[in-house]
C-alpha cells in the first residue's frame, strides 16, 4: 500500500485555496469537513481519506485524481510501469502465448503479494485488459494437450489453468 505524502499535499492545498481566494473556514465548509482537520491536513499532521480529498477537490473546483496522486493514494509512475512492463511481456516474439500469461500472473502474484491492486482482466480479450488472451489467440500446439499447457510449457509449469479445455490461467483472489 502506498504512503502518504501528507506534507506535499498539505502544502499544495494550501496553495490551491489560496489560489481560490477561500479561507480555511470556507473550504471547511464547503468540502464538509471541520476547520481544525483541514488545518491539520494542510500543516501534514493528518492523512485524509480518499472521500475527504474528493470533497476537497470538489469545493476547490480541481481534480481529485491530483489531490490522490499528492496524497500516495494513485501512483500514476507506478500504473505506467505496470502498463509498460505488461506490454514488454506481450510484445516479446519468443514468448509463446501460453508463456506470456504464465509469466503475466507470476507477476500479478508478486504484485498483490506485496500490497498493491491486481489489475487483472477476466481472460477473455474483451475488456481492454492487455494480458487477457481469448482461446482463438492460442496456437493448435499449445492446445494441443488439451488443457492449454502445451508442450513449451511442459508438466514443470509454475502456473496450473485449472484444468478445462483450452481455459486461460486465472488469478483468482484467496
Amino acid at each position: 500500500m502506498a504512503t502518504l505524502n501528507v506534507g506535499n499535499l498539505g502544502e499544495y492545498l494550501r496553495e490551491q485555496r489560496r489560489n481560490a481566494q477561500l479561507s480555511l473556514r470556507q473550504l471547511a465548509d464547503a468540502a464538509g469537513v471541520s476547520n481544525p482537520y483541514l488545518s491539520q491536513i494542510e500543516r501534514g499532521l493528518r492523512k485524509p481519506s480518499a472521500e475527504v480529498l474528493q470533497q476537497v477537490a470538489k469545493a476547490l473546483r480541481i481534480s481529485a485524481e491530483t489531490l490522490y496522486v499528492r496524497a500516495g493514494i494513485l501512483d500514476a509512475e507506478r500504473d505506467r510501469d505496470e502498463v509498460e512492463t505488461r506490454a514488454v511481456i506481450l510484445a516479446d516474439p519468443t514468448l509463446n502465448e501460453r508463456q506470456k500469461q504464465v509469466l503475466l500472473q507470476i507477476y500479478e502474484s508478486f504484485r498483490k503479494e506485496n500490497g498493491f491492486e491486481v489489475l487483472i482482466g477476466d481472460g477473455d480479450g474483451e475488456d481492454g485488459d492487455p494480458g487477457a488472451v481469448r482461446d482463438a489467440d492460442r496456437t493448435d500446439a499449445e492446445t494441443a494437450d488439451g488443457n492449454g499447457a502445451g508442450a513449451a510449457a511442459g508438466p514443470a509449469s509454475p502456473v496450473s489453468d485449472g484444468g478445462g479445455a483450452g481455459a486461460g490461467p486465472r488469478l483468482t483472489a484467496r
